[in-house]
């Protein structure tokens, strides 16, 4: 199968996934907490699928590699956030866990794809 498009990786479409479901484990959240880790939790969910498609966008390797690595720092934050949400008691631990594995997953994919893109930096510079 030929990418034509960021909409063509398996780790946007799971991010994109990973991002409604966050939308949907905020909404439980307490209403003071609407600024705080509702939004923080959506923003870090959002900038994973909209850092790789803008990284996709610049139509460079090395711009593509370095948004890349911020979608996996986004995902990280994510992960961090939810562990937290979790451990305050927004949302248990069980249900978290699914949620978790989602991240650690697309976290793996990210950076499968990173070393794969710079696997071929390397061949095209040496």
């Amino acid at each position: 199968m030929t990418i034509e498009s960021y909409q063509d990786l398996k780790v946007w479409q799971k991010a994109m996934i990973l991002t409604k479901e966050a939308y949907g484990i905020t909404k439980c959240f307490p209403k003071d907490e609407t600024y705080g880790l509702t939004s923080q939790i959506r923003r870090a969910a959002v900038s994973i699928p909209s850092n790789i498609a803008e990284g996709w966008g610049r139509k460079s390797r090395g711009d593509f590699i370095r948004f890349l690595t911020m979608a996996r720092g986004s995902a990280a934050e994510l992960e961090t956030q939810i562990l937290l949400s979790s451990e305050i008691g927004f949302y248990s631990k069980e249900m978290a866990e699914p949620f978790l594995k989602n991240i650690i997953e697309i976290k793996k994919m990210l950076n499968v794809l990173i070393k794969s893109l710079q696997a071929k930096s390397a061949l095209t510079e040496g």
